[in-house]
């Protein structure tokens, strides 16, 4: 049997970084992106056959699928859309800009990135379509608006791709993390700095308390788990004969996944708002 291309997004560090490198451990043959091309270069550095991919560009996703697909003869078995970022703030602090940014990139350049891959995948009969979601696909915290929305839309995305692909031998699935060790917090603090007017907001006292949390060394939260726990998912989703629709990864996945069950939304939102205020305090 050839060997199995797969498509890793955001492999700068993190997940993407470690999925990149385990997979090739696995005998895949990985191409792995990045945004800046400083990073493609350190891949490449490492080993790595990488494509500059920015999914706020739509040439730069053009440009990176045609040499994908040049290197490969056309085909394509996986692709785990990794790349995103979190856009911390409450709604109200938010303006358009920060909102489309975070949609830009989280969702409008996945969705048109995941677009241009499935008709491969079609044409083989078969293929892998894994996105990196959350647990804040499906609950959401508070002062995290922008990034809930954006998963909660690429879960929907995921939800219709399953229907739309019935039958054809690609799949769509959903990983869904919690907390993991990665540079999300410290992405996160940056972005916060450059799009919130924190001085003038009605919670700047809890702004204070987040950037605390955000500049905080270690865990970011009770049960945190490693890079490498999403990627052991990240397998499954690639191997498993058929794959599931979604592969929780923690704890806290898990109990919130019982809960949105078993909660009334009133004694969900009581829990979420314990959560999110109990966090930055």
């Amino acid at each position: 049997m050839a060997q199995r291309s797969v498509l890793v997004t955001g492999c700068s560090s993190g997940i993407g970084y470690c999925a990149a490198g385990l997979l090739r451990q696995r005998g895949y043959r990985v191409f792995a992106s990045a945004r800046k091309a400083s990073d493609v270069e350190r891949l490449r550095g490492e080993g790595f056959q990488c494509l500059q991919l920015d999914l706020d560009d739509s040439a730069s996703i053009h440009s990176a699928v045609d040499r994908l697909l040049d290197e490969t003869g056309g085909r394509l078995y996986g692709l785990f859309n990794n790349a995103g970022y979190g856009q911390p703030g409450a709604i109200e602090d938010l303006d358009r800009a920060a909102i489309r940014a975070q949609f830009e990139t989280n969702v409008f350049g996945t969705i048109e990135l995941t677009s241009r891959l499935i008709p491969v995948m079609r044409r083989q009969g078969e293929g892998r379509i894994i996105q990196n979601s959350s647990v804040l696909g499906f609950v959401s915290l508070a002062w995290r608006g922008a990034y809930n929305a954006s998963k909660y839309a690429l879960e929907g995305f995921y939800d219709t791709l399953r229907l739309e692909l019935a039958g054809s031998g690609v799949h769509a699935i959903l990983i869904e993390p919690g907390p993991i060790t990665s540079r999300f917090r410290q992405n996160a603090k940056q972005v916060f700095l450059r799009t919130v007017d924190r001085e003038h907001s009605v919670h700047r006292d809890t702004y204070a308390a987040m950037l605390k949390r955000l500049e905080k060394e270690g865990p970011a939260a009770p049960f945190t788990l490693p890079a490498e726990a999403v990627v052991g998912k990240v397998i499954k989703a690639l191997e498993h004969i058929p794959p599931r629709p979604r592969y929780y990864v923690t704890f806290p996945t898990y109990l919130f996944g019982y809960l949105k069950r078993l909660l009334s939304s009133r004694s969900l939102d009581r829990v979420l708002h314990k959560i999110s205020s109990g966090e930055n305090g």
